[in-house]
């Protein structure tokens, strides 16, 4: 009697680990991605964007996985992709980089094609991701202004670069324009006749004339012939 209840138990031993080695065989299925942060802001609505340029925050992909369930770090293993690349770029290992030419906000997606287990055994095959938004604040506030005197007898016209004043130029008059704290402006004289000389000017070369950093008003004579 004995060794036929010693049989029995032997049995539901070995069923017992049969169970217990087919769980453990299951792959290890991916369920979702967290990217950490889940949001990131770089400038500020009083700074230029082109001053945002190169800012630069680090992301991170949490895996969540069942059998067994477990996060893990994946953010080697997830494809990176920005849903706009003139406001934010981001790098294979997920570091994401404000570019300083848009503003706006940009989605950023962290994305496991196989859902492959670390063996590399496949789950289920779908897709699985995660996302987070990247903004570069807007320039809302206003600027130094650049006032150009108009001197000499001849006329033309004043362009700048960036824009953001314009205009025609003839003698005795002014022009006016407005640009984002900092920002690196370039005039151009177009004359009818012959440009004369450019006063108040960071470098001037012929028609140009260079203000670097503009931080308060400025005063710019140009002379016409």
């Amino acid at each position: 009697m004995s060794r036929k209840w010693f049989g029995i138990a032997a049995l539901i031993v070995v069923a017992c680990s049969l169970l217990f080695t087919s769980s453990c065989g299951d792959p290890q299925e991916l369920t979702s991605i967290q990217i950490q942060p889940g949001s990131e802001t770089f400038g500020e609505a009083n700074i230029p964007v082109i001053q945002d340029k190169g800012a630069q925050a680090q992301l991170t992909a949490l895996g969540t996985y069942i059998h067994p369930p477990v996060t893990k770090d994946i953010t080697s293993q997830v494809t990176w992709a920005s849903n706009d690349v003139q406001v934010i770029t981001i790098t294979s290992g997920g570091l994401i980089t404000a570019t300083g030419t848009a503003c706006g906000g940009s989605l950023i997606t962290a994305t496991v094609q196989t859902n492959a287990d670390g063996s590399g055994v496949s789950s289920s095959g779908a897709v699985v991701s995660g996302n987070m938004l990247a903004s570069v604040t807007c320039f809302t506030g206003t600027g130094p202004t650049i006032t150009i005197n108009f001197a000499g007898t001849g006329s033309g016209t004043i362009s700048s670069s960036p824009a953001g004043l314009g205009c025609a130029a003839t003698p005795g008059g002014s022009c006016t324009g407005s640009f984002p704290t900092g920002t690196d402006v370039t005039l151009t004289a177009v004359p009818n006749g012959t440009f004369g000389s450019w006063a108040g000017c960071d470098i001037d070369s012929g028609a140009t004339c260079i203000l670097q950093n503009l931080t308060s008003n400025v005063t710019v004579t140009a002379t016409f012939n």
